[in-house]
């Protein structure tokens, strides 16, 4: 698996801050595990961000050839 670029990571991280920042305000939690709560959907709203940005177009060939390297492995493997 590729390592982050810095715009999947910029993107990760801003989505977790407003994130948080925005279910903090509209829900009104104080303290407690609602806080708790609303930090774990924002770390996981910031990966899905992350994960799903763009990647570039090197990284893609990349990941498409060993995808499609490791399916014909496993299709060698079952026919044998």
């Amino acid at each position: 698996m590729p390592r982050p670029n810095a715009a999947q990571l910029a993107y990760g991280s801003a989505t977790v801050i407003c994130s948080a920042l925005a279910m903090l305000l509209l829900t009104g939690v104080p303290q407690g595990a609602g806080v708790v709560v609303i930090g774990v959907v924002a770390l996981g709203l910031g990966l899905l961000v992350a994960l799903t940005v763009p990647m570039p177009r090197r990284a893609r060939e990349a990941r498409e050839s060993a995808v499609s390297a490791a399916a014909v492995a496993a299709l060698a493997e079952t026919a044998a």
